[in-house]
């Protein structure tokens, strides 16, 4: 089937594309999530509520159509290779227009319940999260998949060590600036080598696992459009900053228990510097707010505390 995307973004045109893939939510409510215009065709991509029970991923766009074609291809692949992942519940999809429609779930995304979470918690959540990790991670997951769906896209790289070491200095204080070149050096060197490679989701960060509010427990892991081939280390590289030191450690340690192998943590926070620096640099470049509505030089404050205090850099 050919593979087509819609001509603009608008909620008029998407409700056109639904009566042609799932007319019996044609007629719904729509709650547009990052519907707006892109000069860049990569991101030309939204979402929309419908009726508040289901959530459709749609483009206007050549690359975000791939993105969601490799989501549809791989969600279909996943749920007999690795039945205990929690998947979202496909209720359309379609490549003529390239729509992926899924039920919402009645849960929270982990940034939402995370000031919830107490230190009698952390074994139960630690479990949960290096439960999906490993599950998803083992060999046979990536084995199956590429059987069925042949060779798979990486998943997108954070930002390079050259471009935060040319780019960033300017947008933090001056006594900052020795110390990204430092540190850019160090995960380059530990970048240096190949790690093991396994299925990754490839943007395991807190808006992506939802969890039940009142048991706090893990229900759902959303956006899997650049899942692909890579080290288990990079899906972990989001949950230092996600998580704090203490919930990390814990999933890190529930991982190798589960799994029954060792993740390298300088591998971790070598992918998590470059994940945050460089997501810290884009956002000041392109004039878009920092998530917490900080600065880049106060997400670096953070970074130290993380890579010193929590002493998260092994020798």
């Amino acid at each position: 089937m050919a593979l087509t995307w819609l001509g603009e973004p608008t909620v008029d045109v998407l409700r056109a594309a639904l009566r042609a893939v799932a007319p019996e939510l044609a007629d719904g409510t729509i709650v547009p999530r990052g519907l707006q215009a892109s000069d860049d065709p990569q991101w030309c991509a939204a979402s929309a509520e419908i009726d508040g029970r289901f959530v459709v991923k749609f483009a206007w766009a050549r690359p975000p159509a791939l993105r969601i074609r490799h989501q549809i291809r791989l969600l279909d692949t996943l749920r007999p290779a690795a039945p205990r992942l929690p998947l979202p519940t496909v209720v359309a999809a379609s490549l003529d227009p390239a729509m992926l429609i899924t039920r919402r779930a009645a849960a929270t995304p982990f940034f939402g319940v995370r000031h919830l979470i107490a230190p009698a918690d952390r074994p139960t959540v630690a479990d949960d999260l290096a439960a999906v990790l490993a599950g998803l991670h083992h060999r046979d997951v990536l084995k199956a998949v590429s059987a069925s769906m042949g060779p798979l896209p990486e998943p997108i790289m954070p930002a390079p060590t050259g471009e935060i070491r040319a780019r960033l200095p300017p947008l933090i204080r001056s006594d900052q600036r020795d110390r990204v070149l430092t540190w850019c050096d160090r995960a380059d060197r530990v970048l240096a080598t190949s790690g093991r490679t396994v299925l990754v989701h490839g943007d395991f960060h807190g808006d992506n696992h939802l969890w039940d509010r009142g048991s706090l427990r893990l229900r759902l892991v959303v956006d899997w459009e650049t899942a692909g081939p890579g080290e288990p280390e990079f899906d972990l590289r989001c949950l230092p900053g996600d998580c704090g030191i203490e919930l990390f450690t814990a999933t890190v340690a529930r991982y190798e228990r589960i799994s029954g192998t060792t993740l390298d943590m300088n591998r971790i926070m070598a992918w998590h510097l470059r994940t945050v620096l460089g997501d810290a640099l884009w956002r000041a470049e392109a004039g878009v707010p920092l998530p917490d509505a900080r600065t880049p030089a106060q997400w670096f404050d953070d970074l130290d505390t993380r890579l010193t205090a929590g002493q998260l850099w092994r020798s």
